[in-house]
């Protein structure tokens, strides 16, 4: 039993370690930035398109963050192949972040066609709340305990950039300020992340593989 408690632990710190090198963060950022910068474009190419033109943006920094990973990341800290337990836990965090963002999409979808007959007071709340779950289940799932604070983060900027909008006259509901600053905030904290990794390991491991054998 206390082996196999070890194990696990062991198994917990290396995933933390491997996944702990602020992509993600830098990634996540870049998605909050579609909420900053969107309400500028919706004037223009309206509510649809000002979101759907961030989709090539996300592709081409999704891929240089598997290309840094394949690249930088993997000849310094090792291949780590993990058990199956743990590959259960990143295909339940896949399929969460597909659903977080088809639910943006049917959120925004709403907002659109929704417009004028419900009140725009409730929306903000629905979006921190909804942001709030999200992470809060992503950092249950990876057992990464920043994404909770990401998501209380998250939670609270819908509901301050309406207040920002109501009483200090922001523009866009004040979404290109607090999201803006949240993004930031984001890709700051997975920049220090990655530089902090590659001042630790500067070698190259040989590679790695953690096969659990946990019973429950």
């Amino acid at each position: 039993m206390s082996q196999s408690m070890d194990l696990k632990e062991a198994e917990k710190k290396v995933f933390r370690t491997v996944y702990n090198d602020g992509l993600w963060d830098v990634l996540l950022g870049c998605f909050f930035l579609m909420f900053a910068f969107a309400p500028y474009l919706s004037t223009i190419m309206g509510d649809f398109w000002s979101s759907a033109v961030f989709l090539p943006l996300w592709g081409l920094v999704y891929l240089a963050i598997r290309l840094t990973r394949e690249y930088v990341i993997a000849p310094r800290m090792g291949v780590v192949d993990f058990g199956e337990k743990r590959k259960r836990r990143l295909k339940k965090f896949s399929a969460v972040l597909m659903v977080f963002n088809f639910v943006v999409l049917i959120l925004g979808i709403i907002a659109a066609f929704t417009s004028g007959r419900v009140s725009g007071s409730l929306y903000p709340y629905l979006l921190g709340a909804f942001f709030l779950i999200a992470f809060s289940l992503a950092a249950h799932v990876l057992d990464i305990i920043r994404l909770y604070f990401y998501g209380l983060l998250s939670g609270f900027v819908p509901v301050v950039g309406e207040w920002l909008y109501v009483n200090a006259g922001f523009s866009h509901h004040g979404y290109p300020v607090v999201f803006g600053t949240t993004a930031g905030i984001m890709i700051l904290v997975g920049v220090v992340l990655f530089l902090r990794l590659l001042i630790q390991h500067p070698g190259k491991p040989p590679e790695t593989s953690l096969e659990e054998d946990i019973h429950a």
